[in-house]
């Protein structure tokens, strides 16, 4: 066998080997280093030890494995032998102790078949001649089975394969097995029915998971696996026929439908709680296909089945259903419209139009209007599933109902869910709100949202912090504890989203900077935050600043200095002092953005305004920019007013 087959484990550490030789002397010869594999010999059916010299690739041992007891472990690194062919002793000094025991493991294996086939020769073959059939299913028989399964090479399992589908018997004498040991607390008999069962599952043969994942064979299949002799005893069959309770929130009545759901259950459980550790990634990967599989199929036949869709709207809109099957239906919709993922695209677009017509968005606005909010969130993920699969489905509905809906998800966000579920909302309400979709209806679900619930953002923001200072700037922002700096009203992880949802709105929509942001004192209200504890929502109010004079607006940045917006962002800055942080570095990216624009009027207002409290910090490169920045400007101004002057004075 040439050496290039054998290259692969040249930079495996953990089969480096020195090979040595016993000397006439009683000494051992070092014959070099390399890395052993057990691998067939050239033109044979026998296995070998093969060491590779790691510097020329040349081949310093080739061994033909033996089934006689000459092999010896010694020390944890070092097995050695002698070679019957040649009367020479031998050794390999590995240079990890896990690669001694693999290379060892591996020759007890080969020692065990080539035992096994001398004894077994009829019913057990080696690769080439092939398996010829299985033993009859006893318990005297289980070893060997086993064996045949667990130890057969790539090729034998495609034989195996055959062998057991071709005996339609094969699993029912196996199941009546089980039950005998079972029944008799037979334990040795139960371990070996599990790791037959196991390797079984292991030879990811589609066919016999078929037949073994059927409704007649799966729960004593499961059986068979709660006798793993290497884990504590749990009875899983128990577990699912008593615990496990299967809610049907509308009568099923197709029985195949039934069946693929109780399967894809229990095939879930036996991959992710039976078998975790066990299965390969093409066996779990097969495992979820037939999941996949499963759930086109039950969503295929319910969405083609008119009279159950048409129960499932009546009970959910009927005034005498009950709030907790009211809650069941929902979650079963949102099961429902999840697995319809498992549809192909056209599919999937046609059954979310379909459930539109039958009014799941009305539902879905009875819903968030719930006590429950562990229902909220489901009705969320549902609005979510539609926005991902076509959003101008939302659109339309919102645009219909004049924006009730809209209010709503206006009104969760800013309520205390006390978990991550506002974020759900402002990912819908950024999607409906998205200026960049070429739909009819952005425009008209813009305005709902400027007339009806902008000002509800921003009355988030001024009840929620406090106001120390609020008689001198003219605000009329009182806050409820008089001002004391107790702060109350939102969560501030709501403040934040706000915050986010904002910015947003200055890059998608800056035609209503001017008409909404510019009045009402919006911008001043927003940075009402930088007299948060919390740093990051200071943060978030610079990066509102930020984005808004991304737009460089005349009339914007007008405001800003008429305003004198930029006082609280600069307290801000100083207070926080030399401290390198978040708070430091979205200021002075503030102000190199000014700088780098030349952006004069706000230049010369930082400056001109500010350098008393900046020159405290006049150390840091970004404030000495800005400075030699505003004096060049200053020269150019006065440069360009004296020769303005001096033109005059020669005309």
């Amino acid at each position: 066998m040439g050496t290039q087959d054998k290259s692969p484990n040249a930079n495996n550490s953990m089969q480096r080997v020195k090979v040595y030789r016993l000397n006439e002397d009683g000494r051992w010869d070092d014959q070099g280093t390399g890395h052993v594999n057990v691998d067939y010999l050239e033109r044979s059916e026998d296995l070998g030890l093969f060491v590779i010299d790691e510097e020329d690739n040349e081949t310093l041992l080739l061994h033909r494995i033996s089934s006689q007891d000459i092999y010896r472990k010694q020390e944890d690194t070092i097995i050695s032998w002698r070679d019957p062919k040649f009367s020479t002793e031998l050794a390999l000094s590995f240079q990890e102790m896990t690669g001694c025991s693999y290379i060892w493991d591996h020759i007890c294996t080969v020692q065990r078949n080539i035992q096994f086939s001398s004894l077994s020769n009829e019913t057990y073959h080696n690769v080439n001649n092939g398996l010829r059939e299985l033993p009859p299913v006893e318990l005297s028989t289980l070893p060997l089975i086993l064996k045949t399964v667990v130890e057969s090479g790539i090729a034998d399992q495609l034989r195996v394969n055959e062998l057991i589908l071709h005996d339609r018997d094969f699993f029912r004498k196996l199941v009546d097995l089980f039950r005998i040991c079972d029944d008799l607390e037979n334990i040795d008999g139960l371990h070996l029915i599990f790791k037959l069962v196991r390797g079984i599952i292991s030879l990811n043969s589609p066919q016999i998971f078929e037949k073994i994942f059927g409704d007649e064979l799966i729960m004593d299949i499961i059986g068979c696996l709660e006798y793993d002799p290497e884990a504590a005893y749990v009875h899983h069959r128990s577990f699912l026929n008593e615990h496990v309770v299967f809610k049907e929130a509308i009568p099923i009545k197709d029985p195949l439908i039934l069946s693929k759901i109780h399967q894809t259950y229990r095939i879930g459980y036996l991959k992710d709680v039976i078998l975790p550790r066990a299965l390969d990634e093409a066996t779990v990967a097969s495992l979820n296909s037939i999941v996949h599989s499963n759930n086109a199929t039950v969503v295929s036949l319910l969405k083609d089945d008119s009279t159950f869709i048409q129960e499932l709207f009546a009970t959910l809109k009927s005034p005498t259903t009950t709030s907790e099957s009211k809650k069941t239906l929902v979650h079963f919709l949102h099961e429902f419209c999840t697995l319809s993922k498992s549809l192909q695209m056209v599919q999937q677009l046609r059954l979310f139009r379909d459930l539109v017509s039958e009014g799941i968005f009305d539902i879905i606005a009875d819903v968030l209007q719930s006590e429950d909010k562990k229902l909220v969130l489901t009705g969320t993920e549902i609005l979510i599933l539609f926005l991902n699969q076509d959003p101008s489905i939302l659109r339309s509905y919102v645009t219909r109902q004049e924006g009730v809906l809209f209010g709503l998800l206006v009104k969760n966000m800013l309520t205390d869910f006390g978990d991550d579920m506002h974020c759900q909302f402002l990912e819908i309400l950024r999607s409906l709100l998205d200026s960049y979709t070429s739909v009819p209806q952005r425009d008209t679900i813009v305005e709902i949202f400027y007339e009806k619930h902008f000002g509800q953002l921003i009355d988030a923001i001024t009840s929620s912090c406090a106001s120390n200072d609020s008689a001198q700037t003219g605000s009329k922002f009182v806050s409820s504890d008089g001002g004391t700096g107790d702060q109350s009203g939102v969560k501030p992880e709501i403040l934040l989203n706000i915050c986010d949802l904002l910015c947003f709105c200055v890059l998608q929509h800056p035609y209503r900077i001017k008409c909404n942001f510019l009045l009402d004192d919006v911008i001043g209200k927003v940075l009402y935050l930088t007299r948060r504890p919390e740093k990051y929502l200071v943060v978030a109010a610079v990066r509102f600043v930020r984005t808004l004079i991304s737009r460089s607006d005349e009339h914007l940045m007008d405001h800003i200095v008429k305003n004198n917006l930029f006082k609280p962002i600069v307290d801000a800055f100083v207070g926080n002092g030399d401290r390198y942080n978040l708070l430091n570095s979205a200021i002075l990216e503030l102000f190199e953005h000014i700088r780098k624009e030349n952006l004069k009027l706000l230049l010369r207002y930082v400056v001109d305004s500010f350098w008393d409290q900046l020159v405290k910090l006049e150390n840091l490169p970004s404030i000495q920019a800005l400075k030699v920045k505003y004096e060049q400007v200053l020269l150019f101004f006065y440069g360009f007013l004296w020769h303005l002057n001096f033109s005059v004075f020669r005309s």
